[in-house]
């Protein structure tokens, strides 16, 4: 006879175990430069570190230009995301800290809890202009070696 106790851990295993095996999207866009949702500017995004960590608060780069190529200065850009697949946010709250000269921004306070797929999500306002974007990334453990 099962006991409901066996039963219990057993379904939770099974539950664990299809959220780690869950699926990305078909065609999930993993580009790090591209238009916002309505074409205002022209957004590129990288971390400013060689190996992107789990659970280490870390910093990215974000250049904003117009479509045209010309940098953006004086934007506010606000910032959200997380784990669609697991329905959580971010651990932290990542903010733009400084204008870094030429249209780039310093987003510090990024922390990945854990591997899989994350979404940064950003709202850009400069002038009369405002747009949003979604970038994709992949968190994966480094290999140990």
């Amino acid at each position: 006879m099962f006991s409901a106790k066996r039963i219990l851990i057993a379904a939770a295993s099974l539950g664990l175990a299809a959220c780690a095996m869950t699926a990305l999207p078909d065609r999930l866009d993993l580009r790090t430069t591209r238009a916002t949702a309505d074409g205002q500017f022209q957004v590129s995004i990288h971390p400013l570190v060689q190996v992107v960590p789990v659970n280490r608060i870390h910093a990215w780069e974000i250049e904003i230009k117009t479509p045209a190529g010309t940098p953006i200065t004086g934007a506010t850009i606000g910032f959200d995301g997380g784990m669609p697949q697991h329905m959580h946010g971010y651990p932290t709250q990542p903010r733009i800290t400084a204008e870094l000269g030429n249209g780039r921004y310093r987003l510090d306070g990024v922390k990945f809890s854990m591997t899989g797929w994350w979404e940064m999500k950003l709202q850009i306002r400069a002038g009369e202009r405002s747009d949003q974007i979604t970038f994709n990334t992949i968190v994966t453990e480094p290999a140990k070696g």
